[in-house]
């Protein structure tokens, strides 16, 4: 029998329907030859702490390292309380008694470092041996999933994937754990601060750019513009920046309403603008963000959901080209689109088959792990009003991508008024190409300065140099400089793909992919941390630091660990690793070394902020047991001595033996040594049972 574990349920269940396996079993689905398995996600991960020993929340204890990293079935957790726990050993139970008597395995999850990742923890956490392979595809449509079948990949292919994907979580284990604990007692008693590897330098962007917007002081300069008509055609001519005030009223006395003024030179430019890429996880997401206000975890769940439906190739890609393989299918699909798309949609598609496609976005050398979004060869059905959004986005910029360049010309002309230099450009488009499908009003960029576009002008008239023009029109007008605006989703996306580094040109944008900030499945997942942590705030679309963000980045904004560009040399050696140029231990071994090196200077700092950020969660009290006059505060995570800032550095975690404990059961702890019996308690052998935790010498045992 070969066993496929898939990464959820619903996965599963497709692939079995596909390759014929029908008989419903507890947590599988047998038939054909096949067994159909799952895990939940990250069914296995890392370890907690607690596991090596570590129950309660020292200096002493610091850093934290183990020697080796050991695997535990999720916790699964819902508003402070666990929940499924059960489930989830039970499913790795159904998983390791199918693996008994498998012959192969096929590893179904996501294509992509995580969900290598997903699979590896399983297949190690229960010590298989059976061999397996690889099921690698692009999209969820039948015919892509009985070619994956058909044709799969040996599994040691993906073996630098998976070392990738485990230096990934190891170090971000180790720097979020023990960052997280030096910085928390570094605070005192305000209850958990969360650092990471990722969430961190993505807060100091957030808030050094809400900072220097706050604090930006606007400088006064000053235009000079003038009108003009020639042939019933109206435009107008500006002047450069002038910083003083009185030699901008000293040159603008220079010119009068009624005067001629010289045409200097009249220079015209044909210019040919490509179309845009196509779409991958990232830029879809800057769009849908500034298109629709989306979130980007909105857009992935959406994405995602369209995957599911067969409608779209796979959403978590790096990538915006494709190969020529691909490239072969882009008819037929424009066929597709011209059959189901909305008419604006398909009428461009009808237009584009049997033409001369632009190549643009074909480039196998910069395909990664799956290329760039498309839609597949499947008629969608009723979609949800945001499905059908994201859905109708990447079917236009496929129509675009393969569009023809949009030819401009674009004439600059000089003018001489009484001295004063005078510029007017026009812009005339003679061939529309990829602009026909393109919003005829572009989304604005967020980061773009607008201040110097007052001298543009939709038409010019046919102007010659030395001719002479009258000036019907005098304006000096006070302009203001601006500050960079606050990040919206769309520009902190773009920010973090780039490391923080200003990239307008999208090739540029993509060759610094590899040292971004994350990847583009995790990039909304981090910003949601930020929400979760109370670190950022939504007003609108902009993205705004609390105080207990802006007090946690102003402690550590000049420490590495908000530093941009070393997590992005992290993640530029994460995916060399993957390409086999950097091994393992290399890599651990220096996240090892600054682990040690960032926890010794964050235990150094002392940090304020607004107590009534963090409360409590309780409503009795609980005596501390290492100090007398001190009561034991409860938090999310975490129960802490509220004398912290009189010399008690009390901390121990909520989670103690695999089980959340509420407030009785940590009184029963902490003042009376023991909790009452306890469901699902687990033992250092791994076992779950039912028991009492015990506490003595500072140390938690089960009893």
């Amino acid at each position: 029998m070969k066993v496929v574990i898939a990464e959820k349920p619903s996965v599963a269940r497709d692939l079995a329907r596909v390759m014929g396996a029908k008989d419903v079993k507890d947590g599988y689905i047998e038939g054909n030859g096949y067994a159909f398995t799952y895990a939940f996600g990250h069914l296995v991960q890392l370890c907690t702490p607690q596991a090596y020993g570590y129950n309660t929340w020292s200096v002493s204890n610091l850093p934290i390292i183990p020697a080796k990293f050991g695997l535990e079935v999720k916790k699964v957790r819902k508003d402070g309380k666990q929940i499924d726990d059960y489930g989830a050993l039970k499913q790795v139970n159904i998983i390791k008694n199918l693996l008994e008597k498998a012959e192969e395995i096929i590893v179904a999850t996501d294509a992509g470092r995580e969900g290598e990742l997903i699979f590896r923890n399983i297949y190690y956490y229960l010590g298989s041996k059976v061999p397996f392979k690889r099921l690698w595809i692009s999209s969820q449509t039948d015919k892509a999933i009985k070619e994956g079948f058909a044709n799969l990949k040996e599994g040691i292919e993906y073996d630098s994937l998976y070392q990738s994907a485990r230096s990934r979580s190891e170090s971000d284990w180790l720097i979020g754990i023990n960052a997280t604990q030096a910085i928390t007692l570094a605070a005192g008693n305000k209850g958990l601060l969360s650092l990471g590897r990722v969430q961190t330098p993505t807060l100091a962007m957030i808030c050094s750019r809400y900072l220097e917007n706050k604090d930006f002081k606007p400088l006064t300069f000053y235009k000079i513009q003038a009108g003009f008509e020639k042939d019933n055609i109206s435009f107008k001519a500006t002047s450069e920046k002038i910083d003083k005030k009185d030699l901008a009223q000293e040159t603008f006395a220079k010119l009068t309403v009624g005067s001629e003024a010289k045409i200097i030179n009249v220079e015209a430019k044909e210019t040919k603008e490509q179309p845009p890429l196509l779409f991958d996880l990232t830029s879809l997401q800057q769009d849908a963000n500034k298109k629709y206000g989306y979130s980007a975890d909105q857009t992935l769940s959406i994405a995602q959901s369209l995957y599911e439906k067969k409608v779209i190739t796979y959403p978590r890609t790096g990538s915006r080209y494709i190969g020529e393989d691909v490239f072969e299918q882009i008819e037929s699909l424009f066929q597709h689109l011209a059959d189901t798309a909305e008419e604006s949609i398909a009428a461009i598609s009808r237009n584009l088959i049997g033409a001369k496609l632009n190549k643009r976005s074909v480039d196998e050398k910069k395909v990664t792990d799956h290329h760039a979004l498309l839609v597949t060869d499947e008629k969608p059905g009723p979609m949800l009003k945001e499905q059908q959004n994201i859905y109708n986005m990447i079917a236009k910029r496929m129509v675009e991508s393969f569009s023809e360049v949009c030819l401009k010309d674009i004439t600059t002309v000089t003018i001489d008024a009484a001295g004063v230099e005078l510029i007017a450009k026009g812009t005339v488009i003679r061939q529309y190409g990829w602009r026909l499908s393109a919003d005829q009003v572009e989304m604005p960029d967020e980061d773009k300065n607008t201040d110097d576009q007052d001298n543009e002008n939709g038409q010019l008239p046919k102007l010659t140099a030395e001719e002479l023009l009258e000036i019907l029109s005098l304006e000096l007008s006070e302009r203001f400089t601006k500050a960079k605006p606050i990040h919206t989703e769309a520009s902190l996306l773009k920010a973090m793909e780039t490391s923080g580094k200003e990239i307008e040109d999208e090739e540029m944008r993509q060759a610094m992919k590899d040292c971004g900030l994350g990847t583009p499945a995790t990039r909304a997942a981090t910003i949601e941390t930020l929400f979760q942590r109370d670190y950022i705030k939504r007003d609108k679309k902009k993205l705004i630091p609390t105080e207990k963000g802006l007090a946690l980045y102003n402690l550590v904004k000049d420490r590495s660990i908000a530093k941009v560009t070393l997590t992005g040399k992290w993640e530029q050696k994460l995916e060399e690793m993957r390409a086999n140029k950097v091994s393992y231990d290399v890599f651990m071994k220096h996240i090892k070394d600054y682990t040690a090196k960032i926890t010794k200077e964050l235990l150094q700092l002392r940090m304020s902020i607004p107590q009534e950020e963090i409360k409590p969660q309780q409503k009795g009290k609980i005596k501390c047991p290492k100090c007398e006059p001190g009561n034991i505060h409860l938090y999310d995570k975490v129960a802490q001595c509220d004398h912290y800032a009189r010399g008690c550095d009390f901390k121990i975690w909520r989670t103690l033996n695999g089980v959340f404990l509420e407030e009785k059961e940590m009184k029963n702890l902490l003042e009376k040594g023991k909790t009452s019996e306890l469901k699902g308690v687990k033992t250092k052998e791994g076992q779950t049972v039912n028991a009492s935790l015990v506490f003595q010498d500072f140390k938690v045992n089960v009893g």
